[in-house]
């Protein structure tokens, strides 16, 4: 496990209607493992989530760089649907991706990144198919029915895979790899007790 906390920060993306319980295993122990997570909204203004909790954004969107950043991490929200309030979210996940940098979408999050063209070329998955097929966008023949995909730098998942969606932010950054990787996935999605003794030995817990 990497735990050096003088890394870049990890973003979180939060707004109106966000689905908080999707982004908090990833979250969670990506702070657990000396990773800093800073929130950012469309504006410094409080925002609520579906479940009511009222987050203050610690950064604005338009001052968000890739340079600056480890990953961003998109949460699924009733925007993503509804309107285009959410569009500069993807529109910076484009700036992410062509920086290098990596980007974690979730739930309706894939759908604001399919219209943006995210995902016309790589392979990802969401809550169903024909729900990003809706969108009009030209990747169909890439979606994967997975519990979740990481494909050049994007992480997708579903609405009902947030523990699956953390293991791949984990991955992804290094944070968790192989056998405590697994051990992880197994404890939080199957309460497979087995997996207590690989995660104590790695200092996993």
């Amino acid at each position: 496990m990497n735990t050096t906390a003088d890394r870049k920060p990890v973003h979180l993306a939060v707004y109106d209607t966000l689905a908080d319980w999707e982004t908090g295993h990833a979250t969670a122990q990506l702070a657990r493992a000396g990773r800093e997570i800073r929130t950012v909204g469309p504006a410094t203004a409080p925002v609520r989530s579906t479940g009511g909790l009222r987050i203050q954004p610690g950064l604005a969107l338009p001052d968000l760089r890739p340079e600056d950043s480890a990953l961003l991490i998109l949460p699924g929200a009733d925007l993503w649907d509804t309107g285009d309030d959410l569009a500069p979210f993807a529109r910076t996940a484009r700036a992410f991706l062509d920086a290098g940098v990596p980007v974690a979408a979730i739930c309706g999050a894939t759908a604001g990144l399919a219209r943006e063209g995210l995902l016309d070329d790589r392979a990802h998955t969401s809550a169903v198919s024909f729900y990003l097929a809706a969108t009009g966008y030209a990747g169909a023949g890439r979606y994967v029915e997975a519990d979740a995909v990481t494909d050049r730098g994007l992480v997708t998942a579903g609405p009902t895979e947030p523990v699956a969606f953390a293991r791949e932010v984990l991955g992804l950054l290094g944070v968790y790899e192989g056998e405590v990787l697994d051990a992880w996935y197994r404890l939080f999605h199957d309460s497979d007790t087995a997996a207590y003794g690989v995660l104590e030995k790695a200092g996993a817990l």
